[in-house]
């Protein structure tokens, strides 16, 4: 199967962008970007297109101007170990951007990303309705994703 690469439309800030992807998930690199020249269409030296590598899955990205935006409709899934792994990708992707609910937030970019523990999917799968509603509840009512207080929950029940 050919490799599938998510390819990102930035305004005019991919290097900015792929220069704070790369510094907070592990094993990431920028490839390359390449720039235009004094052919144009744009100003020599910026960049207008690039691909950069977060922790080996690659992307692509382009300035392409302010024509589309980025939306919750895409959204990246952050698959967490535990805890500190939410607190320290939730704390270094919503900086500069904006917290949602349910595990969600906006990066400075406008990307949308999903901060999820393991133990969640735990806790929603719970063969228990009960306790399975309770942990959907907690989380419904939460901004970043907090096991202990999940656990309170489903330990309520």
């Amino acid at each position: 199967m050919p490799a599938i690469t998510p390819s990102l439309w930035f305004d005019d800030d991919l290097e900015e962008a792929a220069e704070f992807y790369t510094s907070v998930f592990p094993n990431s690199s920028i490839e390359g970007f390449t720039r235009y020249t004094d052919a144009g269409p744009g100003t020599p030296g910026s960049v207008v297109s690039g691909t950069f590598v977060l922790d080996g899955q690659r992307f692509v990205g382009i300035n392409g101007g302010p024509v589309f935006s980025f939306s919750e409709a895409v959204s990246f899934v952050v698959q967490c170990a535990d805890q500190d792994e939410v607190d320290y990708y939730w704390s270094r992707l919503v900086d500069g951007g904006e917290e949602s609910q349910c595990g969600w937030l906006k990066d400075r970019f406008g990307l949308s990303w999903q901060i999820v523990p393991d133990r969640l999917h735990e806790l929603l799968g719970d063969p228990d309705p009960a306790r399975a509603a309770a942990a959907t509840t907690a989380m419904l009512g939460m901004r970043k994703i907090v096991v202990a207080d999940l656990e309170a929950a489903v330990r309520k029940v």
